[in-house]
């Protein structure tokens, strides 16, 4: 059996990990509140997941991004230690997975460090919500991931414009690069023994692509069952980014400058549900508060 198709086995050391790990995520979105460090929001993920599920490790630095620090998409390392005190008004981007038997969860919530979202937080964080509803719908045997991710991408861009950030067609945007500036990653990853799980771009599968808005993608295989997958859309308010996109003559067209303004700070968000891909489209592994509802009524209750 080769890394990519899990064995049953392996699938149920996979959901194990994936539980325990929804459940430590849960335990933090539970305690948040204004005035703490995010160091201590990671101090609880690693005591739940090795108290209470075994996990002795986690299979990579735990993001604790709060406030502008979640628009770095690997905030948590040696030069950024989770350190910075959450502010009410915060957007938490917490990106977290306990190991287990070196089987590896990987899990991102984003939510409002006081439980309440602001309109604009709603805009951007529904907007990512449909994203990851649609691929999950629409993710089976036989569909090319690199589909996948455009489809979340025009989910996220129309949410933009709705929302008045943006004006145009969805996509001349996508043409021009413009999903790279607000997702500047990939939708996901191959998962298992490894968190970026080996078997992305091997020999005789598509190669990885080159075109701006799919080139950071990890894989660009078509799905089969069996594989493990993380589906993970994001989007992020980067100075740099953004900056960058609005000195483009190309790119620039597509904004609303005073609208964009007030994003600036903002952060990100990114949702991250670690799948099963079965014989007819998905199985989630990951059980966590989605909408904007069931965290707003479980961080308060």
């Amino acid at each position: 059996m080769n890394r990519v198709i899990k064995s049953p086995q392996e699938i149920e050391v996979l959901r194990y990990v994936c539980k325990i790990s929804s459940e430590a995520h849960k335990v933090v979105m539970r305690s948040m509140r204004p005035g703490i460090p995010e160091y201590k929001a990671e101090a609880w993920f690693l005591n739940y997941v090795y108290a209470e599920g075994g996990c002795r490790h986690v299979s990579y630095t735990c993001i604790c991004g709060s406030g502008h620090n979640s628009s770095v998409l690997h905030y948590g390392h040696a030069g950024a230690p989770n350190s910075k005190v959450i502010q009410d008004g915060d957007m938490c981007l917490f990106d977290m997975g306990g190991n287990y038997c070196g089987y590896a969860a990987d899990i991102t919530c984003s939510f409002p460090a006081n439980g309440k979202f602001t309109e604009d937080q709603k805009l951007i964080y529904n907007a990512v919500l449909k994203a990851r509803n649609e691929v999950l719908a629409a993710a089976k045997p036989g569909v090319a991931w690199t589909d996948m991710h455009l489809l979340a991408n025009r989910v996220m861009l129309t949410a933009l414009i709705e929302g008045g950030l943006l004006v145009g067609d969805v996509e001349e945007m996508i043409k021009m690069g413009l999903n790279e500036v607000f997702q500047p990653h990939g939708l996901g990853h191959l998962l298992g023994l490894d968190v970026h799980d080996v078997g992305g771009y091997l020999s005789g599968h598509p190669e990885r692509p080159k075109q701006v808005g799919l080139r950071k993608l990890r894989t660009a295989r078509v799905l089969r069952a069996g594989m493990v997958l993380t589906v993970e859309p994001g989007c992020y308010f980067i100075d740099f980014l953004l900056n960058s996109a609005l000195a483009n003559p190309y790119q620039k067209k597509f904004f609303v400058p005073e609208q964009l303004q007030r994003f600036r700070g903002f952060g990100g968000v990114r949702i991250e549900d670690d799948v099963l891909i079965t014989e007819t489209g998905v199985e989630n592994l990951t059980d966590v508060p989605r909408t904007v509802e069931e965290i707003e009524s479980f961080m308060q209750s």
